[in-house]
């Protein structure tokens, strides 16, 4: 092989590099249009998720790839953009005393009927575990108690990937290793290869549910004091103080007065003035209209 054509090769292989003045520039992009906050720490982070991206597509520099995508702030590259940079990272149950709240201290004193629907909205709700972990939550409540509740769970996410993941209700077995037997064997459904591992949720669960693209930031949110209960857990973090505050005042609004919100373990609202009241750790009940 010549020197030529091993330098070619080098050149070639040689990675797009993000420098801190396109950094800034994208991550101001992101922040505006998403309120997720990039500080100069995320930057390897932002740039190792799009440079194959960006090889993929064939541009060549970060330059061309920003000004492509502020052009153009509801294109479908943006949207592929999302898609790799947000992070879903969850689990069936997870930060289960949520759940054990909602089954023990809130759905006890539920009364619902076919037009009068119990509504909960997870607001960040990734690829569907946390979906399913809600109305799995309430299958069992009805099961043990003789209790029926009409009920609906919509799940929102800016990601159109994790909400493809969602509405599909396909996962690993590794996914599901934390579930406990029982509810395997009740809810999901195992794939006729064996090999491949996979599970569904069965079609009685998933037809209480629905997917939707939502920005936190900038979409109308539902009609005021219309839910039941709002998870919005483990997305705040990647706000600022201010667009916390924002997000939260929104998804109060939303909450009929006796309805419940709850954030993630590390979110709290800490200096907000609401009239939402602790019940447990990062679990909220509305107390009045806002």
């Amino acid at each position: 092989m010549g020197l030529q054509t091993i330098r070619g090769f080098i050149k070639l292989g040689n990675p797009i590099e993000l420098n801190d003045k396109e950094f800034y520039k994208l991550s101001k992009f992101i922040y505006d249009n998403y309120g997720i906050n990039l500080p100069i720490t995320k930057k390897t982070l932002l740039e190792s998720r799009l440079q194959k991206h960006l090889r993929k597509l064939g541009i060549t520099s970060f330059q061309k790839y920003i000004d492509n995508i502020c052009s153009r702030t509801e294109s479908e590259e943006v949207v592929n953009m999302i898609n790799l940079v947000s992070t879903n990272k969850t689990h069936f149950f997870r930060e289960s005393l949520h759940f054990s709240f909602l089954q023990k201290e809130i759905l006890p004193h539920v009364k619902s009927s076919a037009k009068n629907k119990f509504q909960i909205w997870s607001a960040a709700s990734s690829t569907g575990e946390e979906v399913y972990s809600i109305a799995i939550t309430l299958e069992e409540f009805m099961a043990k108690n003789g209790q029926h509740i009409s009920y609906s769970v919509l799940g929102t996410d800016i990601s159109t990937d994790a909400l493809q993941a969602g509405n599909n209700a396909i996962y690993s077995e590794k996914q599901v290793e934390g579930l406990p037997l029982d509810l395997k064997r009740k809810y999901l459904l195992k794939s006729i290869d064996r090999k491949e591992g996979k599970v569904r949720v069965i079609k009685k669960i998933r037809d209480k549910t629905l997917f939707k693209r939502f920005n936190l930031i900038q979409n109308r949110y539902p009609a005021p004091e219309t839910l039941d209960v709002i998870f919005c857990r483990n997305v705040l973090i990647y706000f600022d103080k201010p667009t916390q505050e924002r997000v939260i005042r929104s998804l109060a609004r939303c909450l009929r007065v006796g309805g419940y919100l709850f954030l993630g373990h590390s979110e709290s609202l800490m200096g907000i003035d609401l009239p939402l009241k602790p019940r447990m750790h990062t679990g909220y009940q509305k107390i009045s209209i806002c």
